[in-house]
């Protein structure tokens, strides 16, 4: 036997707007699946100390995977070094064996920028298409510790001024899964600060910020925890 619901039960519930607690509850888990699909509890601490160390390995390992479709590039790593040198080895199909070394001169993703500058000391590569195809792989590499996966569909706007390059990676980046991750009008990727990065000895360590208050902070702690 159905029971009628006493009208003093029902006047809070049709007050609610069940539409936005439906998407509020969609946002909510989304954001928490995208967290920790992207970070660990390690990763963020590390985040919020204001470092994050990428090792070598884990730049080439995705380098290896950007490689998969190249018909041009067969091989293509990075090594770091204490003396803040980030050397590039590549085999390719055009030039053969190719290793350059230099100096990350920025890193940076700040709100709408986000770009990679390199000025190569030792040897110049006069094949422009090269250097944009390489850099545009080590960039993305390099930002997939603290964004997540990135496809790359083709080669990123690129400025070649002597031995400097510059890549700007901006537009990737509103397509990683990090900007996909909102939550009380917080975009992580927004929020997320990367000021510079420095090569040491078999990593490079990315100086950070999270720009969000402590609330968003500890909700996140307790996600990943």
């Amino acid at each position: 036997m159905m029971m009628d619901m006493p009208s003093a039960l029902m006047a809070p519930c049709t007050a609610v707007n069940w539409g936005s607690v439906a998407a509020a509850t969609e946002e909510y888990s989304s954001f928490i699946a995208i967290v920790r699909q992207t970070w660990s509890a390690e990763s963020l601490q590390d985040i919020l100390a204001g470092h994050v160390a990428v090792p070598d390995e884990e730049i080439n390992r995705a380098l290896a995977e950007q490689l998969a479709d190249s018909d041009q590039v067969k091989a293509l790593s990075i090594t770091s070094h204490e003396n803040g040198r980030l050397d590039i080895h590549a085999d390719t199909a055009k030039i053969g064996r190719i290793e350059l070394s230099g100096t990350m001169d920025a890193f940076v993703h700040d709100g709408d920028h986000s770009y990679m500058t390199y000025t190569i000391k030792e040897r110049a590569l006069k094949d422009h298409g090269l250097l944009s195809w390489f850099f545009s792989r080590i960039s993305l590499s390099m930002a997939e510790k603290l964004t997540g996966r990135i496809e790359l569909a083709e080669d990123l706007p690129t400025k070649i001024h002597g031995n400097t390059i510059t890549v700007d990676f901006s537009e990737r980046l509103r397509n990683s899964r990090l900007a996909q991750a909102s939550y009380d009008g917080f975009n992580l990727l927004d929020a997320l600060v990367i000021s510079r990065a420095t090569p040491h000895d078999g990593y490079v360590e990315l100086d950070t910020e999270l720009r969000v208050p402590d609330a968003l902070k500890t909700l996140l702690k307790n996600i990943l925890q």
